[in-house]
């Protein structure tokens, strides 16, 4: 061992997030106070600790220090929208994006769905095969995933550890299922839906877009109505946005998410 190796294994202390880490005669699940894992005789444990060649007695949980990340810590609780499609949720999301991008940051969702016209592949969604997305699920790299209309949406941990790194308040966009996987981890967002005033309405905004067929148009209509009756259920989500007026629902969202804003301005100050 040279004692000018620096090599730092730095871990986000998002408690979603977390996993075992496992290195020879190391196992924890200490994540939530795990910054750097600094062993006191100076050797420093490399980003790829289960892969390290060192010696296997040059792991042992004595020779660890542990320090808390206060930043992460003190960031405000991710936000997980909902809506059916159409609803107008990404036309909000944008728009908050616009007004707020020192501070906010859209995690963006992986889909093996084609582009829609317009759609910029890393910013409106990440566009993958099935094979590849299949293959991240299979190595657990998602916080959530759901399948609609033979493609699959999903929320990669990663997305969600890069915005938190960047100390900015994290904003996901997620199906119903995806806010169901998501109440079963420790990730605790705050859970928003948006909806139309009536499933008339809504067919009415899926018709004019004219990106679908009559089948798939039936199927999208069918799974709206699943998510109304979920999102209308008292206690599932901590604000519903009616979009009937684009700035009234603006100003709603807005107002939820101000006290957050706020506080993240306060933290960029100092």
């Amino acid at each position: 061992m040279g004692s000018n190796l620096q090599l730092v294994y730095t871990v986000f202390t998002d408690l979603s997030l977390r996993t075992d880490l496992s290195v020879p005669r190391l196992r924890t699940k200490r994540m939530d106070s795990l910054l750097h894992a600094i062993p006191v005789n100076g050797v420093y444990l490399p980003d790829f600790p289960w892969k390290c060649r060192y010696p296997r007695n040059e792991w042992t949980i004595e020779n660890i220090k542990w320090k808390s990340e206060k930043k992460s810590e003190s960031l405000p609780r991710p936000i997980a929208v909902c809506g059916p499609s159409g609803s107008g949720k990404s036309t909000l999301l944008k728009r908050l994006l616009e007004e707020y991008r020192d501070y906010i940051e859209f995690s963006i969702s992986h889909t093996t769905r084609k582009p829609r016209p317009n759609e910029v592949d890393g910013k409106d969604y990440h566009f993958v095969s099935r094979e590849e997305m299949e293959e991240a699920i299979a190595n657990d790299e998602f916080l959530e995933h759901a399948e609609f209309s033979g493609n699959i949406y999903g929320t990669s941990k990663n997305a969600v550890k890069q915005i938190q790194n960047n100390g900015k308040l994290c904003i996901l966009d997620v199906e119903m299922i995806g806010v169901k996987n998501l109440r079963k981890t420790n990730l605790n967002p705050k859970f928003i839906f948006v909806k139309t005033p009536s499933i008339e309405v809504l067919e009415k905004r899926l018709r004019n877009r004219n990106t679908e067929s009559e089948e798939s148009l039936q199927k999208r209509l069918a799974r709206a109505r699943e998510e109304l009756v979920y999102g209308e259920t008292p206690g599932n989500f901590d604000l519903i946005v009616v979009n009937d007026d684009l700035e009234e629902a603006y100003r709603q969202l807005k107002e939820f998410l101000i006290s957050d804003i706020e506080a993240l301005k306060k933290q960029k100050m100092h």
